[in-house]
Parts: C-alpha cells; sequence; structure tokens
C-alpha cells in the first residue's frame, strides 16, 4: 500500500498544476485557479505567493468587470523572464526560438539549409551559435529553464539519439548529447511530427481533443497520434512513423529503401515529381504548383489530384485504424490537403469505414510550420511544470 504523500509532496504537486494552468491558459484570476483545481482561496493565495516570490507568475488587478464587490487578482506567467529555447532540425531547415512560459514566442530565427549537407557536427555548430545569440539577447534577469530539440527522423526516448533520419542521412547520432554539452545544459529531444501532435493539442487546433493524429510535411512524412490524450510512442519512443506506411506496393521508391510509402507517394517529392518542376525545391515548389493549379495548369492540377488521393489512402487507413476525433495536416501538407482536400474526403469516403469516418474532422494546422518548434518548447518547459521551484533554483545555480 502507497504511503500517503508528504505535505511537502502536495505543495510541489500543487505548484506545478496551478502553473500549468497559467502556462496553458494565459492569465487567470485567483477564483478561477480555485474552482479549477478544487482548491480555497487561501490555499491559492500561498500557492501564487511562492510563484510570485520566485518570479514565475506576476499577480495584477483584472480590468473592470463590472461586479459588485472585491476582485480576484489575475495570475499571469512571466513570460519575459521565465524562457526555453526550441530548435528545429527540419529536412531543408533550422530554426531557433526563445519561447517564454506561456508560450509566447519572443524571439525566432531560421536558416536554410541545403538538404544534400547535413553534417550532424555542423548542426549542432549552428543551432549553438543561434541559442547563444537568444541567450545573450534576453533581459539580464531573464533565465533559461530548458532547451527542446524536434528532429526530422526516428528519435530514442531514453537519451535523445537519434536512430534514424532517411532524409538527411543520420545513423545513431547522439544529437542530444552533443547539444547538452556544446551548450553546458541538458538539452531533451524529440521526433517533429509527435512534438507537433502535441502543440496542435495545447495551443492549436486540437486544443482539448484526446484522439487526434498529425501529419507533418517536409521532404517526408512525419506522425504523431494521440490516443486517450497520451502520445503514443511504442517500445523505444518510434511509433508514429506513418509516412513509411506502404500505401502503393511496387510504387515510388522512397529513401528508406521500401517502395510506395505514403511519402512517397503523397509527400513534396512526389509532387514535384509529376509536375516535373526540378526548378524548385521544398514550400516554394509546393506552393507554386498550388498557385499553378489554381491558375488553370493542367499539370499541377492533375499532380495534386494523384497525390491527394494517395494521401487520401493514407488517411482512410490511419482512420480506420485509430478512430480519432481529428487529423491535422501540417508543414507543407496543410497547403497540398488544402488544394486536394475533394480528392481526400472522396478517397475516404471509399475506404474509410462508416463507423469510425462519420465524426472525423480533418483540419489544417493553426500553428502552420512553427508546430513542432512550439512543441519542442512545450517539452523544454517540462521540468518547471513539474516542479517549479527546484528547477528554477537549477537554472539559477542556486
Amino acid at each position: 500500500m502507497r504511503a500517503a504523500p508528504a505535505p511537502d509532496e502536495i505543495r510541489t504537486r500543487n505548484l506545478a498544476v496551478l502553473l500549468r494552468h497559467v502556462h496553458l491558459s494565459g492569465p487567470v484570476s485567483r477564483a478561477e485557479l480555485a474552482e479549477r483545481m478544487s482548491l480555497n482561496r487561501s490555499t491559492i493565495l500561498a500557492l501564487t505567493t511562492d510563484l510570485a516570490a520566485a518570479g514565475l507568475v506576476s499577480e495584477e488587478l483584472p480590468r473592470q468587470t463590472g461586479r459588485a464587490g472585491r476582485p480576484s487578482l489575475v495570475v499571469r506567467p512571466e513570460s519575459e523572464r521565465v524562457f526555453v529555447l526550441a530548435l528545429d532540425v527540419g529536412a531543408d531547415r533550422l530554426a531557433v526560438a526563445r519561447v517564454g512560459l506561456g508560450g509566447v514566442i519572443l524571439d525566432q530565427r531560421e536558416t536554410p539549409r541545403d538538404s544534400a549537407a547535413f553534417d550532424p557536427d555542423e548542426v549542432v555548430e549552428s543551432l549553438a551559435v543561434l541559442a547563444e545569440t537568444m541567450i545573450g539577447a534576453a533581459g539580464p534577469d531573464s533565465v533559461c529553464v530548458g532547451v527542446g530539440l524536434a528532429f526530422c527522423g526516428m528519435v530514442r526516448q531514453g537519451d535523445g539519439v537519434v536512430r534514424y533520419g532517411p532524409n538527411i542521412g543520420w545513423v545513431d547520432v547522439p544529437v542530444g548529447a552533443k547539444l547538452s554539452e556544446r551548450l553546458g545544459v541538458r538539452v531533451v529531444v524529440g521526433n517533429n511530427a509527435n512534438l507537433g501532435a502535441l502543440a496542435e493539442r495545447e495551443r492549436g487546433v486540437g486544443a482539448g481533443v484526446s484522439d487526434l493524429i498529425y501529419l507533418h510535411g517536409e521532404v517526408g512524412i512525419g506522425g504523431g497520434v494521440i490516443m486517450g490524450g497520451e502520445l503514443l510512442g511504442g517500445e523505444g519512443g518510434y511509433g508514429g512513423e506513418v509516412g513509411h506506411m506502404i500505401v502503393n506496393p511496387g510504387g515510388r521508391a522512397c529513401r528508406c529503401g521500401s517502395r510506395g510509402c505514403l511519402e512517397a507517394e503523397a509527400g513534396e517529392l512526389a509532387l514535384i515529381a509529376v509536375t516535373g518542376r526540378a526548378d524548385l525545391t521544398g514550400r516554394a515548389a509546393v506552393e507554386a504548383i498550388v498557385d499553378a493549379a489554381a491558375r488553370g495548369d493542367a499539370t499541377a492540377r492533375d499532380a495534386l489530384h494523384q497525390v491527394g488521393d494517395w494521401l487520401g489512402f493514407g488517411v482512410a487507413n490511419l482512420v480506420n485504424i485509430f478512430n480519432p476525433t481529428m487529423v491535422v495536416f501540417g508543414g507543407v501538407l496543410r497547403e497540398i490537403y488544402l488544394a486536394s482536400a475533394a480528392q481526400v474526403r472522396s478517397r475516404l469516403a471509399v475506404n474509410g469505414l462508416l463507423a469510425v469516418r462519420e465524426r472525423v474532422r480533418l483540419r489544417t494546422s493553426a500553428l502552420a510550420d512553427d508546430a513542432p518548434l512550439i512543441g519542442a518548447a512545450e517539452l523544454a518547459f517540462g521540468d518547471v511544470l513539474t516542479d517549479p521551484l527546484q528547477t528554477l533554483a537549477r537554472a539559477y545555480g542556486r
């Protein structure tokens, strides 16, 4: 039988829950926090006083409410003072953001990358320089409480090793350890689509949705699957590699070594190949093809129909297997889906089981290309949202 939690354990847990409410919801009144947490107002006062003394939150009078009586103070996150660094290694770009408590992006920079040149040490150095520049630009009283990295490949959950990144040629690269050593702080690493799924559920179009599939398109296609409010990681944390689900046996060659994978038939490279637009790459190519189709270009229109049909096969498979409430299209898949929604929905209607397709909602990402970056920030906030005071003390070196 487990012993009753000690008072310090209860206090730490309550501080964490309160801070998470403020972090995810923004400014919240003490009265609302008391209602959400089922605690009395004196306990909420003690908790907010501790968090304010640590510099994690501040309190202020609300704007006019029109109600009689003494107003309840509003608790808001100290976004400028407490921040994390979020890093994103995509197939064609590196991005870094300084994100304040509450999810506010305070600074953001990115640099395009030649997809044929992704030397791990060069990437680590480029990210470190960007990160150090951002920390240097932060206010003198501010503190970094974590660093999170989103990566476009298979990431081992335990230690942040990239086991396989087929679109950039990485195998068993300890990118988390390399960056941690270079920056002098612990760097937590996650798959970009998994983190995009978490970001959309916490702060995007899937807010409050417990069963959600997020599909992220760059050069490849990644997926994050959330069921019952929990991310499905699988043994080792490699779950969600839906881009390598076979939808067309014997079809187009995929960089993973197989043929007919979803990303090989419905991704950016397939769209470019079908239209013959070798003059462009990445998002620019996708946007040019979508624009051409909108202006009546038959080749571009037919290409989007073909790619949309294969995307629909993938969506139908996923809907049949997982029965999600929502499927979210992010990255360049956002533009591809918007331009081929009729084909995707038609294929889902033919191949999706009625009982699971009739209520599923297909949506585009509210966070666009920033979803993995915002997810990386949420990953980095994990420690401070679990043990606020101790994490802050460590960050200040106390």
